[in-house]
């Protein structure tokens, strides 16, 4: 035996009694709550809620352009799933994707955003050419992902 069971069209009979009994006892619901906040209830039911005043408000646009006239302050960071950026320090928005710390055979390398490693959307000819001689570099405890961030952010002319 199957029994189907299908969504009604409509509120469901529960759902109808109660919004019933809500209205039907509507002045009382209101009197109750006007007792209860010594009359606000009604007061801000009745007066139009005023905007918003900007004066003293934090206000933070994240609208897809930058509208602040900030100077960037970017760095180089290593994530900890191993994505090697430059990022803004200013708004924490990823400037540039550089590479990606990679494990093969238990050794952990860093593999430069390039075509021949596999990436999709490559860097420009100048960053692989200022950048080519980290291709491949071993992480190691003798030479650290912060220390990897340093000479990046020292080629590049920015904060490791």
């Amino acid at each position: 035996m199957v029994e189907i069971i299908s969504k009604r069209d409509g509120p469901r009979r529960e759902d109808a009694e109660i919004k019933q009994l809500i209205e039907r006892n509507r002045s009382v619901i209101t009197r109750l709550a006007d007792q209860i906040s010594n009359g606000a209830y009604s007061a801000n039911r009745l007066a139009r809620p005023e905007p918003p005043k900007p004066l003293g408000l934090i206000i933070h646009h994240t609208g897809a352009g930058s509208t602040s006239a900030e100077v960037a302050s970017p760095y180089v960071r290593i994530s900890l799933n191993g994505r090697v950026v430059i990022v803004d320090r200013n708004t924490g928005r990823q400037i540039q994707y550089l590479g990606e710390i990679r494990r093969r055979n238990g050794i952990e390398a860093f593999v430069l955003a390039t075509k021949e490693n596999g990436f999709i959307s490559p860097l420009d000819e100048t960053l692989i050419a200022a950048l080519c001689d980290f291709d491949g570099r071993t992480i190691a405890p003798d030479y650290s992902e912060e220390r990897l961030a340093q000479e990046l952010g020292s080629v590049l002319g920015v904060d490791g």
